[in-house]
């Protein structure tokens, strides 16, 4: 049995949007440091071209990926990149139970229900809607080998559909594999194992946890510090003020590691 793993995708498309994400890699590789079975795989190489093929797409050749390096994994975190891990979080590698982990997207309701509407009418017409409450955020998954059949599937599901799926995300415009992966979940009867919210706590700027001048009306502190351990910046509106994502990322890392 080896390591568990944490696969950061961290691909430079030429947008210069990944700038800020080495502080996400240093934060993981920080706090995976306490743990002897936990390894940071900072992945940077696309196996497909990125235009056709979205890396939030490619991820799920996770199981390939390490296997083709010849390294041995017990379970494996796919992680998004605009996250920032607190150094005191828990090894949520032990409480899976072995199921395929996932953590409410507890975020904006309005995308959240739009995406999972007009994904399911396009691209499953005949499939119970998969409810909000149970849509699962994308950047924050755990799997295993067992989890390598249904991952084959998504494979082929992507490659099959892609042209389509390229399509529907200019024209929906609220994700592009995340609400795919929720209804093959659903579809798949995948064991699936909800994770607390702590993990993967997002959507920070509509919970009123970032102060943005202008839009905020509460004290700029790191108030977020106290509702989680893993903070994913996402959802950031642009403000004059320039408090995006390398903003937050680049403040609650140093704050946190003290660099």
């Amino acid at each position: 049995m080896g390591r568990n793993i944490v696969f950061i995708p961290n691909i430079n498309t030429g947008s210069n949007r990944n700038a800020p994400y080495h502080y996400s890699v240093k934060s993981w590789q920080k706090w995976s440091k306490q743990y002897n079975d936990i390894e940071v795989i900072e992945w940077s190489d696309p196996i497909m071209d990125p235009k056709q093929f979205k890396i939030t797409l490619q991820r799920y050749w996770v199981h390939d990926i390490l296997k083709h390096n010849n390294i041995e994994y017990n379970q494996v975190l796919i992680v998004d990149a605009d996250t920032i891990i607190h150094p005191d979080c828990p090894n949520f590698f032990n409480e899976t139970k072995d199921k395929f982990g996932v953590v409410i997207n507890n975020g904006c309701y309005e995308w959240v229900t739009r995406s999972i509407g007009q994904w399911g009418e396009a691209l499953f017409p005949n499939e119970p809607k998969v409810k909000p409450w149970k849509y699962f955020n994308g950047g924050f998954q755990i799997t295993n080998k067992k989890h390598i059949p249904f991952y084959k599937l998504v494979q082929d599901y992507y490659s099959n559909n892609i042209n389509e799926i390229n399509i529907l995300t200019k024209k929906i415009k609220a994700a592009t594999d995340q609400t795919i992966i929720n209804y093959l979940t659903q579809i798949n009867n995948i064991d699936t194992i909800y994770l607390p919210e702590c993990y993967n706590l997002q959507d920070l700027f509509k919970k009123s946890l970032l102060h943005i001048p202008g839009y905020s009306g509460f004290a700029d502190e790191l108030r977020f510090l106290e509702a989680g351990y893993i903070y994913h910046f996402n959802g950031i509106p642009s403000n004059p003020a320039k408090r995006n994502v390398a903003y937050w990322m680049e403040r609650t890392y140093k704050y946190l590691y003290n660099e």
